[in-house]
């Protein structure tokens, strides 16, 4: 009995290493190809998550990515701004701040990081991270291939079709009323402005620059600014009336003022052309108060066949600079009115009272000068 028993165990024991010597053989420390899989999907989920956060870069990663900033894309009163290029093959716009205090530096850091980098959008540009160090405090953004808008609008060398322009307007107020209307903490830019909408390599519009930014609880209807922001000609009025409340619609102010340069394919006030004197949105309203649209879109050398669109842009533009706050329309409201699925509602002049002189005069940006509209005209004065 027992030899029989000896016997079944021995054989359990040969099928047992048969088997065993039959299953497929792996190296030591590689997983079987289900576990492998199931290892590179939650990586790949893991790091996806991780590139949702910006990330901290030091001083060195940066500069191998920029071949030690050897391509400069542009630069400014803000510091500079250089190509570069990860392992992975993602190309980045490096922005460099050096600007006149380290506090300055410090606020428009943390203006741009604790804003852009909590939201995602695409009309929105991206932050894909950071570095702050002694010798260096910089931005990593998402690359633009086509640049800022305004190469577009004041370079006569870059051309881009009246349609295309509509779906840059399009997609800008697409990125502002998410900023306003859909992030958590409502989100106020200050500086909407041609040279801070970006274009990627097909055109799509994404916002750009945050450094004055500021985040405002939903709850809180206004701001008290101390001092004046944003840039002069784009700028709403209460952003240059000391401890006057500002609310977001001053974003809506600086989108009216864009488009009105959209529509013109020129600055507002451009100094250097004699026949383009009159400040450009005055000039509007007036050609539509006398009932000569159709003659302006024609003078702005728009097609007949974008007139429709051209005609909603200018009634758009219009509701967006209204002198006081509560007259501007929402972000998502100007949305629909561009794409043509609500009627733009008739504008007021919202210059009358510029006109009349009641209210302090209005400064706007030539690039050398400060401009100031009394009595419908323009009396220039050197900054």
């Amino acid at each position: 009995m027992s030899t029989i028993l000896i016997i079944i165990i021995g054989v359990f024991f040969v099928i047992f290493c048969i088997l065993i010597w039959l299953q497929p053989k792996y190296p030591p420390g590689v997983l079987t190809p289900e576990s492998r899989f199931m290892t590179l999907a939650m990586d790949r989920f893991l790091n996806d998550m991780e590139r949702e956060k910006p990330i901290r870069f030091t001083d060195q990663h940066l500069r191998i990515a920029t071949d030690n900033y050897s391509y400069l894309l542009g630069s400014g009163g803000f510091g500079s701004v250089y190509k570069g290029i990860f392992s992975d093959g993602t190309i980045v716009a490096v922005k460099v701040l050096h600007g006149r205090s380290d506090k300055r530096n410090e606020e428009q850091f943390m203006a741009e990081v604790g804003t852009i980098g909590k939201i995602h959008h695409f009309n929105l540009v991206r932050l894909y991270g950071f570095c702050f160090e002694r010798n260096l405090i910089a931005l990593v953004y998402e690359y633009m291939g086509n640049g800022s808008l305004d190469k577009y609008l004041f370079n006569q060398n870059n051309v881009i079709g009246f349609e295309r322009l509509h779906e840059v307007a399009v997609g800008t107020a697409k990125g502002i009323a998410y900023l306003h209307e859909e992030c958590q903490q409502r989100i106020i830019h200050y500086d909407i402005k041609p040279g801070n909408i970006l274009l990627d390599g097909s055109f799509n519009p994404k916002v750009a620059d945050f450094g004055l930014a500021r985040l405002c609880n939903r709850e809180n209807t206004h701001l008290t600014m101390t001092r004046g922001r944003g840039t002069p000609g784009y700028a709403a009025p209460e952003l240059w009336m000391p401890n006057f409340p500002v609310t977001h619609k001053c974003d809506v102010y600086s989108f009216g003022m864009l488009l009105f340069e959209i529509i013109g394919r020129r600055r507002n006030l451009d100094v250097e052309v004699v026949e383009s004197q009159e400040w450009f949105p005055m000039f509007v309203w007036k050609t539509i108060d006398g009932g000569e649209l159709e003659e302006l879109i024609t003078a702005c050398g728009i097609e007949e066949k974008d007139g429709e669109i051209a005609q909603r842009m200018v009634n758009v533009a219009l509701s967006c600079v209204q002198y006081r706050p509560h007259s501007r329309p929402l972000m998502s409201d100007v949305v629909k009115m561009l794409e043509g699925s609500v009627e733009v509602p008739k504008p007021l002049n919202p210059f009358q009272q510029f006109m009349d002189g009641n209210f302090p005069a209005h400064t706007t940006d030539t690039g050398g000068s400060s401009v100031v509209v009394t009595d419908s005209s323009i009396v220039h004065a050197t900054t």
